[in-house]
């Protein structure tokens, strides 16, 4: 499943969010949810054991100015790779 996040995480439920988790599921950063991707952040943090992939989108990235400021952990990602995610994922939850 594709679970995409555009809000900061304190604005959403995220401990649901970690509960529905599965091993190969994907969570997309966009918007104001790429904040989370900011090494240390305590919502990536949570995220480390997860067996999913995080990606964030490189636009918003870029948009908010943080782009020294992102995990290694995270893999960025533009808007030709948002669509072959949502393709490859049958499957969506926005959060």
């Amino acid at each position: 499943m594709l679970h995409t996040l555009p809000h900061c995480a304190s604005s959403v439920d995220f401990p649901a969010l970690l509960r529905l988790l599965k091993e190969g599921d994907a969570l997309l950063l966009l918007q104001d949810g790429v904040t989370v991707a900011i090494e240390g952040n305590r919502f990536l943090e949570s995220l480390r054991d997860a067996p999913i992939t995080v990606y964030a989108l490189k636009e918003d990235i870029d948009a908010r100015g943080l782009g020294g400021q992102i995990s290694d952990s995270v893999v960025r990602v533009d808007y030709t790779d948002f669509v072959r995610l949502t393709v490859k994922y049958a499957n969506q939850m926005a959060w």
